[in-house]
């Protein structure tokens, strides 16, 4: 059994922000695997989030059943949702895997990991602290600024990050009309990684679709 959750905030307010893309590519994959008529998720207030379960049958292999969630906290608080639905379907850290925005990497960027610290993300580090341990998987979507070239520098040192100065208020904007296509790939590619790791494996998974 597989806990795969989107994270991202609940309410019409914050549909199509950048803290919303694990909501925008759970949403993708669903529709991808699921006939539209059978795929609608269903509000379970006792387990914080919005669920849908069902069986995925790869081209080679098992069934595994699979429980998709939206939670219904806020992202800060979304640990509480990932504990209560692990405790009650009685799934290991290893079987949960997180999307979620990733403000380290550039926008169209994709980096799948187990482990590791939250890197300044609040949804990340209140699943951390609800579960106590880091050992979950991370579909790590991203929503950083490009990288420019710097003139002048010694090579190997041309590249830097642009820093933007207020991460709360554009972790909660919406994408601009330029990056809607890349936002649109994205969550495509995001929606197809998780689909490989089913199909596959998660190595597999970080091989085709990590961005080196």
């Amino acid at each position: 059994m597989k806990l795969i959750v989107g994270l991202g905030n609940p309410g019409e307010r914050y549909e199509s922000t950048r803290h919303n893309l694990g909501f925008l590519v759970i949403d993708h994959f669903l529709k991808d695997v699921e006939p539209v008529s059978k795929s609608n998720f269903r509000r379970e207030e006792k387990l914080k989030s919005e669920i849908y379960i069902f069986d995925y049958k790869p081209k080679k292999g098992e069934i595994n059943k699979i429980i998709l969630a939206k939670p219904l906290t806020y992202i800060n608080n979304s640990g509480l949702a990932v504990s209560l639905l692990s405790n009650y379907y009685k799934i290991k850290p290893q079987d949960i895997w997180i999307i979620h925005d990733e403000l380290d990497l550039p926008l169209g960027f994709i980096k799948i990991k187990l482990g590791g610290s939250s890197a300044g993300h609040h949804g990340i580090d209140s699943i951390i602290k609800s579960l106590s341990t880091d050992k979950f998987w991370r579909f790590r979507l991203g929503i950083g600024e490009q990288k420019l070239k710097i003139k002048n520098l010694p090579a190997g040192r041309q590249v830097k990050k642009l820093k933007i100065k207020n991460t709360e208020g554009f972790v909660l904007g919406g994408f601009g009309r330029s990056d809607k296509g890349k936002l649109k790939q994205m969550v495509k590619k995001g929606a197809k990684a998780v689909q490989t790791a089913l199909e596959k494996d998660i190595n597999s998974a970080m091989n085709q679709f990590n961005t080196k």
